[in-house]
C-alpha cells in the first residue's frame, strides 16, 4: 500500500517542509473527499456518520503515516549503517533517498573519510613512535646492558682463573648465570627491534621469529614460504612481522598448542600471512590491547585481518596485505 502511494515534492526541500507538504497533501484531499461526496454530517450526528468520519480520519492517518515512513525509510537506513561503521575501516554510506536525506548521507560520507584519513595520520605517527622508542630501548640494551654484562663476564673469567678451587664451581654457575641474562637482553632487543628484517627480508625474519618461539615453547613450528611472493613496502613488512609476532606471542602465552603453523604465501596481488595453531582456543572473540593493536597495524597499511577461534579447536590469524602499487 505504501509503495502505491505517490507524492511528489521537490528532491532539494528541507525535511521539515517536506514533512509539512506530505500532512497539507493529505488533509487537503480528505478534505475535498469530504465536501464533493454526498456524505454530510447533522446537525445531530447519527452514528453511521460518526462512523463515516471516523473511517475517512483513519485513512488519512493511515495515508500520511505511509507516506511519512517512505520519505524517512532511507534515513533510518543511514541510521543503521551508521550504528555498524567500523572504527577502524570506516568505509562509506549508502546516499540513497533524495533531498534531505541524500544530504545528510554525503555529509556523512565526507566526515567519514576526513577522520578515516586523521585517524590513518595519527596511526601512522604513533606507530612510527613506537618503533622508534623499541628501537631506542634495543639499542640502550645492547650497548649499555649487553655491554655491562660482557665486563661482568669478562671480570668473572679473570677471577675464576685466580680463584681458590673451592670457589671455581660458584664463580661458574655465576659466569653462567650473567651469560643466561647477556642472551636474554640479546633476544629481547632483537624483538624489539627485528635487524633480520632489515638486513635478510621478510621470510627470514619470519623463520628467525618461528626459531625463536620454537626454543622457548614446546610445540614444534611448521612454517612453509610460497614462492614468487610480489614486493610489499617496507611498512608493510614491518606490519607482517608485528602480526606474526603477536599472534606467536598470544598462542605461546594463552593457547598452550601442541603445534603451530606459520605461512606466508601469495594470493592474487596480495600477500598472506596465516599463523594456525591447535590450542585451546577461546569463545567469544574479545578485543584485548593485542588483537587491537593488530587491528590497528592492519588498517594501516589498508590489510585485511581475520581472526577465528573456537574452543579446543585452535586459532587462526589471517592477514591479507595488497602488493606494492595494489589497491584493494
Amino acid at each position: 500500500m505504501g509503495e502505491g502511494v505517490g507524492v511528489r515534492v521537490p528532491a532539494d526541500l528541507p525535511l521539515y517542509w517536506k514533512i509539512c507538504l506530505i500532512n497539507g497533501a493529505v488533509f487537503l484531499v480528505g478534505t475535498l473527499v469530504l465536501v464533493l461526496s454526498p456524505a454530510s454530517v447533522s446537525s445531530r450526528p447519527l452514528l453511521s456518520e460518526v462512523a463515516v468520519v471516523s473511517v475517512g480520519l483513519a485513512v488519512m492517518l493511515v495515508t500520511n503515516a505511509l507516506l511519512i515512513r517512505r520519505s524517512l525509510a532511507p534515513l533510518d537506513r543511514v541510521i543503521r549503517e551508521l550504528e555498524e561503521v567500523d572504527h577502524l575501516q570506516p568505509g562509506s554510506l549508502p546516499e540513497e533517498g533524495s533531498g534531505p536525506v541524500r544530504g545528510i548521507a554525503r555529509a556523512v560520507n565526507r566526515l567519514l573519510d576526513r577522520l578515516e584519513a586523521e585517524q590513518r595520520a595519527g596511526n601512522a605517527k604513533a606507530l612510527a613512535a613506537q618503533e622508534a622508542e623499541r628501537h631506542r630501548i634495543a639499542q640502550e640494551l645492547h650497548d649499555e646492558v649487553g655491554q655491562s654484562l660482557t665486563v661482568v663476564l669478562l671480570g668473572l673469567r679473570q677471577v675464576q682463573d685466580r680463584a681458590p678451587a673451592e670457589l671455581v664451581e660458584e664463580l661458574a654457575l655465576l659466569r653462567e648465570s650473567a651469560r643466561t641474562g647477556l642472551d636474554d637482553v640479546r633476544r629481547v632487543a632483537r624483538r624489539l627491534r627485528p635487524g633480520v628484517l632489515e638486513d635478510l627480508g621478510l621470510t627470514s625474519a619470519l623463520a628467525a621469529l618461528a626459531t625463536d618461539f620454537a626454543q622457548h615453547s614446546t610445540a614444534p613450528v611448521r612454517r612453509s614460504f610460497g614462492p614468487g611472493l610480489p614486493p610489499l613496502t617496507p611498512d608493510a613488512e614491518l606490519v607482517v612481522y608485528r602480526v606474526a609476532q603477536e599472534a606467536l606471542t598470544n598462542a605461546a602465552r594463552h593457547a598452550d598448542p601442541r603445534s603451530v603453523e606459520l605461512s606466508l604465501t601469495r594470493q592474487d596481488a596480495a600477500v598472506v600471512l596465516e599463523i594456525r595453531d591447535d590450542g585451546r582456543g577461546f569463545a567469544p572473540l574479545t578485543e584485548g590491547s593485542g588483537l587491537l593493536g593488530m587491528r590497528e597495524r592492519a588498517a594501516l597499511v589498508d590489510a585485511e585481518l581475520t581472526v577465528t577461534s573456537q574452543p579446543r579447536r585452535g586459532t587462526t590469524v589471517r592477514l591479507r596485505v595488497p602488493a606494492v602499487g595494489t589497491v584493494r
